[in-house]
């Protein structure tokens, strides 16, 4: 095998394969260093995909369950076989990791398998060990180097993970028997995500979070709308609650919580818990004290705005720099790296990342999908603002398909009019949302979308009687 190369990707989740096969689309030899025998990194094996192959099998059960006969659909008794639910995930992630591989084969990437550590940086030539990989241990040398190692779950250090009863995301995938009880800790993205799996598969699923409100740094309005969907699907929220440990039970657990604002202790019974407070970056063992990169408290990686970290032709991307833990802006992040190194060269221009028009989605039922600044941070920085919102009630297309819980929300410039957040919550928030992202991406004002033909009838029609409203122009309403 080769040793030498132009660049070097530790790491090869949505950050790194794409930055390997940009890398390798532009001319360099590339090479991706990978410690799973799966490419696609905790995204594609054990995060992303495999939690939408599960919520979209389980919104599948929960519609013959409770939605077919209101479509005069009349089916026998619903069985679940959550052993085939779980092949089909499986297979789902399967077929897209080969697909990944097949990708490097076309663009002659190199993949290594094993994890990655940086020996030094000397005369601009980067020496990485490789061990732990089928072929053994190994040297590789690069010119370049792109980290993009990602990021693990975040424990509690007084509820650690057992893998059994006390699970984070990855144990959550692969459960084989449906939970009486699943207490989660934390509402944010994968905790609602995965609670939501099992609360349509027959679970009691109760929430604590220590914010009064779910959904992280969501837009508040927004946030109170999904969580109203929520609570009539049969989630339970302590909201404004810190959990303060757990403890056997018999042959479960006992949760204790404690309010925030009455100072009132809760115990809850369970058989799983799921810890979902977020994730860490995956810094640990890479060699980077040997090339003098330091690391905030958070264990992230300080960059210049080029993704550049302190050593010369070492790069960082994704959820090991400050930012968004999110695939698609390390996706972005990875492709600016590349070609900003690319353009040393001069084989293309330096890549870079609109960090504002970032989209963000949720992906329960209905979605919560955003992008750009909540009415919070609006007021936060004191901008003159103007709102406009539209139900999806309202919505000839949301009607026909007995989708109706939700809105559409869109922040605009006090004075200038221009786009400063899109929220939505709402049947197919998630792809809905890509229309705003492009609209902010070119500057655009609420009337630009206000005067923009949408077709009719689409669930998109929600987001120009949206911008109308902004104007109080709207008309079906």
């Amino acid at each position: 095998m080769e040793t030498q190369f132009d660049l070097v990707v530790i790491g090869g989740g949505p950050a790194g394969y794409v930055a390997a096969i940009r890398g390798a689309q532009l001319g360099l030899k590339t090479a991706c260093i990978e410690m799973r025998k799966t490419l696609g990194g905790t995204c594609l094996n054990v995060g992303c995909i495999p939690s939408k192959a599960l919520l979209s099998s389980s919104e599948h059960f929960h519609q013959a369950k409770h939605k077919f006969q209101k479509h005069g659909i009349i089916v026998g008794e619903i069985k679940l076989d959550l052993e085939q639910m779980m092949k089909r995930k499986d297979a789902v992630v399967r077929q897209l990791t080969n697909g990944i591989a097949g990708l490097f084969k076309k663009n002659s990437v190199t993949s290594i398998q094993g994890k990655g550590r940086l020996v030094s940086n000397t005369g601009g030539v980067k020496t990485i060990q490789v061990s732990g990989g089928d072929a053994g241990d190994q040297t590789v040398t690069a010119k370049y180097v792109i980290l993009a190692t990602g990021s693990e779950p975040a424990s509690l250090p007084f509820l650690p993970f057992d893998g059994k009863t006390v699970i984070s995301s990855t144990e959550a995938l692969e459960l084989t028997e449906v939970p009486k009880h699943l207490v989660v800790i934390g509402g944010g993205v994968i905790g609602l995500e995965m609670g939501s799996v099992w609360a349509r598969l027959g679970s009691k699923v109760t929430v604590i979070e220590f914010n009064d409100w779910i959904a992280g740094a969501s837009d508040r309005q927004a946030s109170a709308e999904l969580q109203k969907a929520l609570i009539k699907q049969g989630l339970e929220f302590k909201l404004a609650h810190k959990c303060l440990g757990a403890k056997k039970n018999g042959s479960g657990m006992l949760v204790e919580a404690e309010d925030m604002k009455s100072g009132a202790k809760i115990a809850l019974e369970c058989d799983k818990i799921l810890v979902s407070t977020g994730r860490k970056p995956y810094s640990e063992g890479l060699g980077l004290e040997a090339l003098g990169i330091e690391r905030d408290k958070m264990g992230r990686v300080p960059v210049s705005d080029h993704y550049e970290t302190a050593s010369e032709g070492v790069y960082a991307v994704g959820d090991l720099i400050v930012g968004a833990m999110l695939a698609h802006k390390a996706e972005e992040e990875g492709v600016a790296a590349v070609e900003t190194i690319a353009a040393l060269s001069n084989k293309c221009t330096p890549g870079h990342v609109n960090y504002e028009a970032i989209p963000n989605v949720i992906y329960t039922w209905p979605e919560l999908a955003s992008v750009g600044a909540s009415e919070e941070e609006v007021k936060e920085r004191n901008i003159p603002y103007k709102v406009g919102t539209f139900p999806f009630m309202a919505n000839g297309r949301a009607k026909s398909m007995e989708e109706n819980e939700g809105m559409v929300k869109i922040i605009a410039h006090g004075t200038s009019d221009r786009v400063l957040g899109i929220h939505i919550v709402g049947p197919n928030a998630g792809d809905l949302i890509a229309e705003g992202v492009a609209m902010m991406e070119f500057g655009a004002t609420s009337d630009d979308i206000a005067r923009s033909s949408h077709a009719h009838p689409t669930l998109a029609e929600v987001i120009k009687e949206a911008a109308m409203a902004v104007s109080k122009r709207q008309i079906h309403l």
